[in-house]
This record gives structure tokens, sequence and C-alpha cells, in this order.
């Protein structure tokens, strides 16, 4: 499983939040069926049992989806899920249409043209892990799918059960519900209910955000594609709201923006002062787990801070509401590290979309160390 998304808004933004955007970070089903094509590689039961419910569960939106604009004239919705369903048609229409015709040119990958009442507020759950003194996540490999750092569940409880025995182990683990994703244009993603559960702006830059994905994707880059499609997001939305905005709508926006950018610093801060700590010799397990515990609780601090200074806002509440620790920490990483250098590239195409994807791809097609000189010009 693999492109998670949870936003910012009045859900929160992060791969382990309670929502999980990786980004914006953060989006969640991958391949999963070319995981099966080669899952007579596993050797074990329990990790051809995961795949086999990862793919039923895939399988099981793509049977319940209905065309979109079938969903939306349906008499049983009410009155909010429509209004909703109208703004995600609006919204993708705006997105794919050419620049012509006053859209961002974004390729029509075909998602987001049928709609699933999910029946659940999470279509998925992460379960993430790591050890008592390290944010590196706990990896799993499988057969063609490659090796990611989380599994998705679409059961809570058999989320839940691999959570705990994973803490029987001795490892920290947090569990995170997450809204949307993405399967990179393997598949014709459908809008999900959970996804309408999102503020308005939230909503329309994840749609956005996920229609850009299947454009631009370098395997095991995550930095690069989550830039790039954060990079698409913000210009898009600067578009949508200059073409559709109300007073209201950025007003909202902006708001939700500061605060994911304080939440992101404060828990990129306290990842790093963990990696300094355990990076550190001489200490003994009891005094790095006392000094560890002085970190988190920092953060706990720093965060009621932040809330306080929101008006109460409680966006966040159910990131902290598990414990912080290596795995939730592990988890949050600098992926917009090279939003500025898209923006650049972005600037020099002249804010052509069609020309900016196409030296996005070129400069994916080099060589890892090159790319980001690449995006500068080089």
């Amino acid at each position: 499983m693999g492109q998670c998304a949870g936003r910012a808004g009045g859900r929160s933004s992060c791969p382990v939040c309670g929502d999980l955007h990786c980004g914006a970070m953060i989006r969640t089903v991958r391949v999963v069926t070319l995981a099966l094509l080669g899952s007579l590689g596993l050797s074990g039961c329990a990790d051809l049992g995961y795949l086999v419910q990862a793919a039923g569960g895939q399988l099981d939106l793509l049977r319940r989806a209905r065309p979109l604009d079938q969903a939306r004239q349906d008499p049983a919705l009410s009155p909010e899920t429509r209004r909703k369903l109208n703004l995600a048609a609006q919204v993708r229409a705006f997105a794919v249409a050419p620049p012509a015709q006053g859209g961002l040119g974004l390729p029509d990958h075909g998602s987001f043209r049928d709609y699933v009442d999910v029946g659940r507020p999470y279509v998925v759950w992460n379960v993430f892990s790591a050890p008592e003194f390290s944010v590196a996540l706990d990896t799993a490999c499988f057969p063609v799918a490659g090796c990611v750092a989380y599994r998705g569940y679409f059961n809570e409880a058999q989320a839940q059960a691999d959570a705990e025995g994973r803490r029987a182990a001795g490892r920290d683990v947090i569990v995170g519900g997450v809204s949307a994703y993405s399967t990179l244009g393997y598949l014709k993603d459908p809008l999900l209910s959970t996804m309408l559960l999102y503020p308005d702006a939230t909503l329309i830059r994840t749609i956005i955000h996920e229609l850009s994905h299947p454009s631009v994707y370098v395997p095991g880059d995550t930095v690069f594609n989550e830039s790039y499609a954060t990079a698409v997001e913000e210009e898009g939305m600067r578009r949508y709201l200059a073409a559709h905005g109300t007073p209201d709508l950025r007003a909202a926006d902006g708001l939700a923006q500061e605060r994911q950018a304080a939440f992101q610093a404060l828990l990129l801060d306290s990842r790093q002062a963990l990696e300094a700590l355990y990076a550190q010799g001489g200490l003994s397990d009891d005094e790095r787990r006392a000094r560890k515990a002085e970190v988190l609780q920092a953060a706990q601090n720093r965060y009621a801070a932040l809330r306080a200074s929101w008006g109460g806002y409680a966006g966040y509440d159910t990131f902290f509401a598990q414990g912080l620790n290596n795995a939730a920490l592990g988890a949050v990483a600098a992926y917009a590290a090279l939003v500025p250098e898209f923006q650049a590239l972005l600037a020099r195409v002249g804010g052509d979309l069609g020309t900016f994807i196409t030296a996005a791809r070129a400069c994916g097609a080099r060589p890892q160390p090159e790319r980001a000189a690449c995006l500068r010009g080089g």
C-alpha cells in the first residue's frame, strides 16, 4: 500500500494524525494487485493474508462505486453531502480543463469520476512502528510492490490487532486513519465519502493534489513525488481561489495552512531532538528513556500552547491522544523539501503546467542525486 492523504483543516494533516495526507504528507493504497501477483514468493501466510485483505478492500470500493453525476442526483442525500459532491465535481472539472477554458490542464487519468459511500470514518487505517530508541520506521517488503514503512488495513480491528502485536514486542506504535488515497493511475480512484468530511479548502487541495500524482511519479523518491504534487496543489489552489474563491474560503484556507505549518514544525523539531538523543554515546537505556520522555513531554507542552493560541482549535488532538512516540515522529519527514525548486521550475516555464509536467518528468528520470539540480536548471 502506498500513497495516502490526510489534510489539515477540520481534520489533521500527516500520515498518522487520525487522518493522514502525507501533506501531504500523507497517501495510502499502492498497487495491491501487483503485490498479489508476486505473493507466491512470500514466506508466510500472514503476509499473504495481509495482501488478500488489501486487495479485497480495494475491490470492494471499486464494486460499490457509482458515477459521480448519478450520485449527486440521489434524493436520499443530505443537503451538505450534495453540496460537497457538487464542489468536488466542480474542482475536478477545473483541474482537468484546458487552460484556454480556465482550468489547470492536468492530465485526466479518470480518477474522481465515481463516488463511494465508504460507510465508516476512514477508508484505511495505517499501522506504523519503530524501535524504542530510533525514529527509523519498521518496513515490510513485498514482491513487485517493494518496501513500505507501514501497513494499511481496510478493517480497523485488523489494524489494531497488528498494532497490539507490535506493542507486545516492545515497539513504539501508532495507528492513523486515512481519508483519501491514490493508486497513482493504476486504477481510476473514486471520490470517497470520507473525503467529504474535509473542510471545503482541504477538499479542493486534496483533489488537485491527488489528480497530479499519476502524471509524475518516481518510485522510491517520496520527497520528489510529494514536493511535485504539493507544488501543483499550491499553484492549483492559487488559481482556483482567483477564479472561484470567496473571502470566507480564502480566509479558511490561509488559517488552515498556518496551523499545518506550525504543527509540522513542532513534529520535525521533536524528531530532530530525538535523533540527536539516540545518536549520543555513553548513555544507559534508563537515561535514554528519561530524556526521551522529556523530549516528548516538551512536544506535548508546545502543542498545548499552540492549541491555546488557536483559540482551542482541536484538529490535531487525535494525533496526540494516542501518545507521542518514535513511530509517530518517524512518519514525519521533510516531504515538501523540494517545493521551492518545483515552484522555480514552474516560474521558468512561464506557469505553463503542461510544460512544467514534462520538465518534472525529465528531472525525475535522472539519477536521484541529480534531480534537485535538474529542477534548478542544472
